[in-house]
């Protein structure tokens, strides 16, 4: 809306702060290392259980544990049925970035954003879609307690997902944008098990690349994503 169209603001008085400019960016990104995902209400639920055991001690009665409804609980399921990944993932994946390029993590919060494709149907979670099969993972894991246990998730061994970036054109060009997911991809990751994990250095899981312009049709077609890639300014 412009100024002179505002109440009670006259498009003669100075202006000291600029209107937002965003523009919004489309890349494919291919899987260079398996993704696998945790739904973290249900790593939250697993590590209450494992506390709940421990303190029973060996009056506790354990059911068998079906390790395919455990890899299906942590799944992301969009209402429509398609799989994937949170989107607040890819965003904590590039502010983490910026410390590789001396860009302030402060100023990256408050410039990039993730348009969701949907969002989950038990949480409500904005999701970006994750296309390609997944299998049921089952390995050991440390929880925050110390305690190793047996944990199942979905694992996608081939996949891709089209990453919208919504971004502050005065604080990123579009090229900055690019370079700053090209390292999220392949320094930083998403997902269980990434090199940039808060509680470990990681297994290699969840690094991607930007997919170039001569080989976006092959992928697309690979993993059926339809549509274009625009850049809206």
């Amino acid at each position: 809306m412009k100024r002179e169209n505002i109440p009670g603001v006259s498009h003669n008085e100075n202006c000291v702060i600029s209107p937002p400019k965003f523009a919004t960016v489309d890349f494919i990104i291919e899987g260079v290392a398996p993704l696998v995902i945790e739904r973290f209400s249900k790593k939250a639920e697993l590590m209450a259980k494992m506390a709940e055991g421990k303190s029973a001690g060996n009056r506790k009665v354990r059911d068998a544990r079906d390790y395919e409804k455990e890899a299906e609980d942590a799944r992301y399921r969009s209402h429509e049925g398609w799989e994937g990944m949170n989107a607040a993932a890819f965003r904590c994946a590039m502010i983490s970035a910026c410390r590789l390029v001396g860009f302030k993590m402060t100023l990256a919060k408050l410039s990039t954003f993730i348009e969701a494709d949907g969002y989950d149907a038990q949480d409500g979670i904005p999701l970006v879609r994750v296309y390609g099969e997944s299998k049921t993972y089952t390995a050991h894991t440390r929880n925050a307690t110390g305690v190793v246990d047996v944990r199942s998730r979905p694992m996608y061994s081939e996949w891709a997902c089209k990453v919208r970036v919504r971004f502050d054109m005065d604080q990123f060009k579009t090229v900055d944008v690019l370079n700053l997911l090209s390292r999220c991809g392949l320094q930083v990751g998403i997902g269980a098990g990434r090199p940039d994990s808060k509680s470990s250095a990681g297994c290699g899981f969840g690094l991607f690349q930007v997919v170039s312009s001569d080989r976006e049709q092959e992928v697309r077609k690979k993993f059926s994503i339809l549509g274009e890639s625009k850049s809206f300014v």
